[in-house]
């Protein structure tokens, strides 16, 4: 069932299609089924709430679903309203629910609903938009500046998919910007920064599907080429920013570098290493601070922890000032806990007699430079 171009009309649910290119997808598994999508919809984006709001009070048809006609299939695609779709055809379809669980592992409590508020699904307020393209100046304020904000990775891809179908055209990305409400240079560095991550993924050096932690912090990547030190280290030279994104910008004799680096941001599932970034700020400092250190770069390879590679960093007096203070509180917080030694492992008074050996040797040594320093005062 077609709906007609340019206005709003009402069509039932089961003649709409879900949006296999959903932004609201990127960066979780394929979207290659109706199942999978609304799966990774479930998990991505909090339909727990919307299928509680609707078994309350029925579907609310305020805002029309955008939609246009693709491809010989005579259902219209959803661009804006996957997520309440993938809710409605929950409630509506109890096969479905038990496909997730069978196929997905996905144990969906679906609220029961008065008949009345049923009917409220049968049918629902569609606009018509001619293609894609027509509705991108639309989907882009909404859901970059505007009130129902994607993640920023999936920001970034439909910035970057609109980017490289009209780029040929003559348009820039502060034309994109300036359409979609962004007044920051937010959107440049975002594309630029998935240029950098497709160049990564088709080398295969680094996989999106391959960090560690669920959440892909995409932010992370995009501060980080902000700075000069990540530049540098992977050769993307100090004015590369000012200039219009562009695919592999990265130099082949980087991608090493390249590779190290989202791996120290994102850690790698298959090699079962952790990301060393924790926290944007101050871990994306930090760590372009050790990039531009060899000795540090050395550290964070050997040891994966980047407050040591950090500290290679500073200043000598520096760090030693700061590891005497941390061993006096720690040997104080030690002697705080005595009641817990009950005289019985040998081993723990060697470990003490040790650490006693070492401070004397400290104090030996500092004591002898500072009256070698006041005699020559």
């Amino acid at each position: 069932m077609s709906a007609p171009v340019g206005v709003t009309s009402r069509i039932p649910v089961e003649h709409l299609r879900l949006d296999f290119a959903n932004p609201r997808l990127i960066g979780h598994s394929g979207a290659d089924s109706d199942e999978a999508i609304i799966a990774n919809l479930y998990r991505a984006a909090e339909l727990d709430e919307l299928l509680q709001s609707i078994s309350a009070n029925g579907y609310l048809d305020i805002e029309p679903l955008v939609v246009t006609q693709e491809g010989d299939d005579f259902r219209p695609v959803v661009l804006e309203g996957n997520r309440r779709l993938a809710a409605l055809r929950l409630l509506r379809e109890r096969m479905l629910v038990e496909r997730l669980a069978t196929s997905w592992d996905l144990r969906i409590d679906v609220p029961s609903m008065t008949p009345t508020r049923r009917r409220t699904m049968d049918k629902v307020s569609v606009y018509a938009v001619e293609n894609r393209e027509t509705a991108r100046p639309f989907l882009g304020f909404k859901h970059i500046n505007g009130p129902a904000k994607w993640d920023a990775y999936a920001k970034a891809k439909f910035a970057k998919h609109w980017y490289d179908e009209e780029r040929s055209k003559g348009v820039t990305i502060n034309d994109i910007a300036n359409a979609i409400g962004d007044r920051h240079d937010t959107i440049k560095r975002m594309v630029a920064a998935v240029y950098v991550l497709e160049q990564a993924e088709r080398l295969e050096i680094f996989k999106v599907s391959d960090r560690l932690s669920r959440r892909f912090n995409f932010s992370h990547l995009y501060t980080a080429l902000g700075r000069s030190q990540y530049m540098d280290y992977i050769g993307l030279g100090r004015k590369w920013a000012r200039f219009e994104p562009r695919p592999d910008p990265v130099p082949l004799d980087k991608t090493d570098n390249l590779r190290s680096v989202l791996v120290w941001i994102y850690g790698s599932k298959s090699e079962d290493k952790r990301p060393v970034v924790q926290a944007q700020n101050p871990d994306i400092k930090r760590l372009g601070a050790v990039l531009v250190s060899p000795e540090a770069r050395h550290v964070l390879s050997v040891t994966g922890s980047l407050d040591d590679a950090h500290a290679q960093t500073e200043p000598v007096d520096s760090r030693f000032t700061e590891s005497l203070i941390r061993g006096r509180n720690a040997l104080r917080a030690a002697v705080t806990s005595l009641r817990a030694y009950d005289g019985q492992d040998k081993s723990m008074l060697d470990i003490a007699e040790d650490a006693k050996e070492t401070a004397d040797t400290i104090w030996l040594r500092m004591s002898r430079k500072f009256h070698d320093a006041a005699r020559s005062g």
